[in-house]
């Protein structure tokens, strides 16, 4: 199969781009993988971020009912309107899925709800992530490739949680779905991958979190020395006294000499609500 996708590449004077974080999946076994993740049906509409030389996207349109495609490479626009010329229900949107929003481009679809599928590079990870997540009108479902490391992080439990975990986990219930070796793509990465899930949904344990750019003040200031006890990052962070900080924290049923990659999500609106009365 490599052999073929740079026969295509070679055809259509396109070497990938290191600056766009271009790999390109090159084992049909992952691509069926990641489309069965996303559990589509013929009701079903998708963003897919990234198509590259569409060969995901082929899938994808196999088994919904819409899909768009926004790339951002116009090298690949051109090859992508021909490949799908005949596939009304495929539409290839030349654009960067940063600049746009994202249900915005579903509109041609005209379906209410939306899932997303993406191999994305890695420098834009978090970028497009939270582009998805805080929108206005979020996916219902996102299956996304990731690097192995950072899906792991984002599916961390409390002992190791960090930023990006609780960004996430605020919105979407993340799984690990698989993971895909350096081997599988062309050219081939510097390490692993992992298909990530994330099934968007507003979690019970922040359902009255009614302020997130406050809650997210109080994780990033808890975070902000994460080698310390939260007594300290916290004081520091949201400039409190240290008794006021410790109370706080007691309030909220957490030990100040706990550090901030120890709570979970529960954790950090509850100190928010006590922060907040």
């Amino acid at each position: 199969m490599s052999n073929s996708i740079r026969d295509l590449l070679a055809r259509a004077g396109i070497d990938p781009k290191k600056s766009l974080g271009q790999n390109f999946l090159i084992d049909d076994s992952y691509l069926d993988r990641i489309a069965d993740a996303a559990a589509l049906t013929p009701a079903d509409a998708v963003l897919e971020i990234g198509p590259g030389l569409g060969a995901l996207t082929a899938r994808l349109a196999a088994r919904a009912g819409c899909v768009t495609a926004v790339e951002l490479d116009d090298r690949l626009i051109a090859y992508l309107r021909g490949e799908f010329l005949l596939r009304e229900q495929v539409h290839i949107v030349h654009g960067d899925i940063l600049e746009n929003d994202p249900a915005a481009l579903m509109e041609a679809c005209g379906a209410p709800g939306y899932k997303v599928v993406a191999n994305l590079p890695y420098y834009i990870t978090s970028a497009v992530l939270r582009r998805l997540l805080e929108a206005d009108a979020p996916p219902v479902l996102a299956v996304v490739m990731v690097q192995e490391e950072v899906a792991r992080r984002i599916c961390a439990e409390p002992g190791d949680m960090s930023i990006l975990s609780v960004a996430v986990q605020f919105y979407a219930a993340p799984s690990l779905a698989f993971t895909v070796p350096a081997g599988a793509f062309y050219p081939r990465p510097k390490v692993d991958s992992a298909v990530l899930r994330l099934d968007v949904q507003r979690r019970p344990e922040t359902a009255g979190v009614d302020d997130e750019a406050e809650f997210f003040r109080v994780v990033r200031a808890g975070f902000s020395q994460k080698r310390k006890q939260l007594r300290n990052s916290l004081s520091a962070g949201l400039r409190m006294d240290k008794d006021a900080t410790d109370a706080a924290l007691r309030a909220a049923g957490i030990d100040p000499a706990r550090r901030a990659q120890s709570l979970s999500l529960a954790d950090w609106a509850a100190l928010y609500h006590v922060l907040q009365s």
